[in-house]
Order: structure tokens, then C-alpha cells, then sequence
């Protein structure tokens, strides 16, 4: 039989401009670059990745470090820069963004070998390490006390100005104080309140969360979104609603995502 659909169209990848990226342009692509580079340092990058999507223009590098993704770069098209991303269990821990190839391969090494972060960021000081991902880098019980600080600032600069953000805050407040919640991760999405059982993207959704409504009142809903638990004219009847509909054996937080913990229930 004969089909009348179009065949999908091959797109062949596009090179770096060399212009930018004489380098990359010389090595074929910057994983060869890459790779290249970190050798005339004296550093084993072992096998750097291609994306097959965009293979002369993206890289990958894998890391002996449990738990840690293969950090991925990426190219500026209008200008020089190379732009570094590493995940752990969900959260990114590595960003940064260079221009100088021998730094960004030194950045890379780090991220494979298995460098503390402070320690990637000494050798390679475009990389800028944030207070929560360091806390991240520590555990899951310093990423929730340094999560919980980190929102309730937020919080509070946005508080002067949007009555959303108050009663977000005075959610937040009142949950703060509960050891039931803040032992889990929180988080904020459209000003509604979330509490997660784990500290990784993709988040857990087995916590009642709240949302603020007009005139100062709330409602409690979940664990799924089209469930709803009950309306609140005060915080903190809203999270003792949440409280009410914990599960059993509730926290603390703990490393992954939702989906490490799904296979971790599965398995």
C-alpha cells in the first residue's frame, strides 16, 4: 500500500560559527574540542557525549560520582559562550555560562571526577555555587532548613507589595512552626503553598497544598489538584487541614524524585 503522508524532513546538524568557534570549527565538534582541550591540561574527560540532536554543537561529559548526571554543554549562537548544567537527583547542581574552552573543560573534569562543588568553583570560577545547592550537595535535612529560610525571605520581599504573597506568608509562617512540615520540602507555585516528600524536580505529590483566594481566605486541596479538602478563613486552619490529611509516616524529605520514589515503593 501506499501512504500519501510526507516523509519527515532529515535536518543534517549546523556546525559552530567559526567565526565564534574556531576551535570547534578545526576539532569537527565540541565534544572533539572538548576533549582535546582537557587533554593538553593533563585531564581525563574519558568519553565525551554527543547529543544526537544537535551533535557539533552540544556535549556531554558522565561523572563517577554517585547520583550525578553527565553534565551538559551548550553554545551561544550569537556570540562565544559555553553554557555548563550538572543535575543530582533531581536539582541542578552545576551551572555557568564561559567563553574560555580551557576553563570550561576544567569545569567538566570537576563534575566527572567528582569535586565538591567549592572545589569545581576554584578551579573554574565562572561556575557560581549557590548557598542551596551547596545545601543540596550536604543532604535533604540541610536542603529543607536552607529551602524553608530561602522562602520565607522571598516571602517576605514580596509580601509589601502583593496581597498574594502575604497570605502566602502567612501560610508559610504558621507551617514553619509545625514539625510535621518543616521537616518536608516546600515550595511556592502561583503563590500556592507545596510540601514535598522529596528534594528533587520532579517533586512528590502525596501533601495536601493551599491556595489563597480572595478576601484573605484559602483553600486546601490534594494530594491531587481536583481534590479539595476544605476552605479556611485563617493560615492557620488551612494548615491544620493539611496536617489533618498528612499520610501516614509522612517524612522527613529525602533525596531523589518522585519518580526514585515510586520505583523505590515498586521495587
Amino acid at each position: 500500500m501506499t501512504s500519501n503522508s510526507p516523509r519527515p524532513v532529515r535536518h543534517e546538524a549546523t556546525p559552530a560559527d567559526p567565526v565564534l568557534y574556531p576551535d570547534l570549527a578545526a576539532a569537527g565538534s565540541l565534544a572533539v574540542a572538548l576533549a582535546l582541550t582537557a587533554a593538553e591540561q593533563g585531564l581525563d574527560l574519558d568519553t565525551v557525549l554527543s547529543d544526537d540532536s544537535d551533535p557539533l554543537r552540544t556535549a556531554g561529559v558522565t561523572s563517577t560520582a554517585p547520583d550525578r548526571e553527565p553534565c551538559w554543554i551548550l553554545i551561544g549562537s550569537e556570540s562565544r559562550w559555553f553554557n555548563i548544567n550538572g543535575l543530582r537527583q533531581g536539582v541542578q547542581l552545576l551551572s555557568g555560562s564561559t567563553s574560555d574552552l580551557e576553563e570550561l573543560a576544567r569545569a567538566a573534569a570537576g563534575w566527572r571526577n567528582g569535586a565538591r562543588l567549592r572545589e569545581i568553583e576554584k578551579a573554574a570560577p565562572f561556575i557560581k555555587v549557590s548557598e542551596l545547592a551547596e545545601a543540596h550537595e550536604r543532604g535533604p535535612a540541610e536542603a529543607v532548613t536552607v529551602q524553608w529560610r530561602l522562602l520565607l525571605e522571598d516571602l517576605r520581599q514580596e509580601a509589601d507589595r502583593l496581597d498574594l504573597a502575604r497570605q502566602t506568608l502567612a501560610l508559610a509562617e504558621t507551617a514553619s512552626a509545625e514539625p510535621k512540615l518543616r521537616r518536608l520540602y516546600p515550595f511556592t507555585s502561583h503563590w500556592s503553598l507545596h510540601f514535598t516528600t522529596c528534594t528533587g524536580f520532579p517533586y512528590s505529590w502525596d501533601v495536601p497544598f493551599v491556595d489563597p483566594l480572595s478576601g484573605g481566605r484559602y483553600r486546601v486541596c490534594g494530594p491531587s489538584r481536583g481534590t479539595v479538602i476544605g476552605e479556611a478563613d485563617t493560615a492557620e486552619h488551612a494548615i491544620a487541614l493539611v496536617i489533618g490529611g498528612l499520610p501516614t509516616d509522612c517524612g522527613p524529605a529525602v533525596a531523589g524524585t518522585a519518580n526514585d520514589l515510586r520505583h523505590q515503593r515498586l521495587g
